[in-house]
């Protein structure tokens, strides 16, 4: 699995969802969340890794990053513009409460016609008091809505890696065979293609998802590490220690006793050289 850091949306004020217009010049390093997040490239070309794949992009794709998918920008040519949009999975889910499928269905990068970028961009152009939490939520959800509705008319992902997404995303305590039979796949099947499409094991892919439950639960006062891994999914305190130290080369209360969890959820990189900065005004 990709090493990546734990950096939630740093949601500004008490809506759930922003859009963040992002400065060139500096990027996070590869990093996942729970929140679903979509990319609006307006302007330029970049490169985006997640997983292990890449992917180059170009003015007018539309990106979906679904809850735990890691994911960095590499290299963007100079008149790169990127618009960032991120909301809590709850709201996600309100937005999209008329939909038949979740948020999880759709394509991962969809191509916007020039009429449908110059609009998405318009929207993310207008300025949102951060204090009126309805006004941004409504913006922000109107866009979401939209996007999502855009984005089902189409699939780059084969059928058994969407349902799974949507599975695990609900459940990661799913052991495969319980997931292949829920989506109704076979179990080898239903990981080759999820391997293939998200760059993924899912293995990994469901650990990273109890990694996110795990430090959300502890995080929430559960300070009792046992009972918070076991309701995360994993099936013993032990092999969420393993994972947790694999994922962030330090134990859980190493990461929670110390300033380490909010050193990793503000580190920034510049793009020029690397070098890690503090900021918290732009996001990718």
């Amino acid at each position: 699995m990709p090493v990546a850091l734990y950096q939630p949306f740093p949601l500004p004020g008490a809506a759930r969802g922003h859009i963040w217009h992002h400065v060139p010049e500096t990027r996070r390093p590869r990093h996942f969340h729970a929140e679903p997040e979509l990319n609006l490239i307006a302007a330029g070309e970049a490169t985006f890794g997640a997983g292990e794949t890449t992917l180059a992009v170009s003015a007018g794709d539309l990106l979906w990053w679904p809850p735990g998918q890691d994911h960095v920008l590499l290299e963007a040519s100079p008149d790169f513009d990127l618009y960032v949009i991120g909301v809590t999975p709850g709201f996600a889910e309100r937005v999209l409460s008329d939909a038949r499928a979740t948020f999880s269905g759709g394509a991962t990068r969809l191509r916007l016609d020039p009429a449908a970028l110059s609009r998405f961009r318009t929207i993310c152009d207008s300025r949102l008091a951060i204090g009126d939490v309805a006004s941004v939520e409504r913006h922000v959800g109107d866009l979401w809505r939209e996007a999502y509705h855009r984005r089902a008319t189409v699939s780059d992902r084969h059928p058994l890696t969407a349902r799974a997404l949507s599975s695990l995303i609900d459940r990661p305590d799913l052991k495969r065979g319980e997931l292949a039979r829920l989506i109704r796949g076979n179990a080898s099947e239903v990981s080759r293609h999820f391997h293939r499409d998200v760059g993924l094991t899912l293995v990994a892919y469901r650990t990273r998802l109890r990694l996110i439950r795990f430090i959300q639960l502890a995080e929430g006062g559960h300070r009792n590490f046992l009972a918070a891994a076991t309701d995360a999914g994993f099936g013993s305190y032990s092999q969420c220690h393993r994972a947790f130290q694999q994922a962030f080369g330090c134990t859980p209360r190493v990461f929670f006793g110390t300033s380490l969890c909010e050193e990793m959820k503000g580190r920034f990189a510049r793009m020029e050289s690397g070098a890690e900065i503090d900021a918290t005004d732009t996001v990718t």
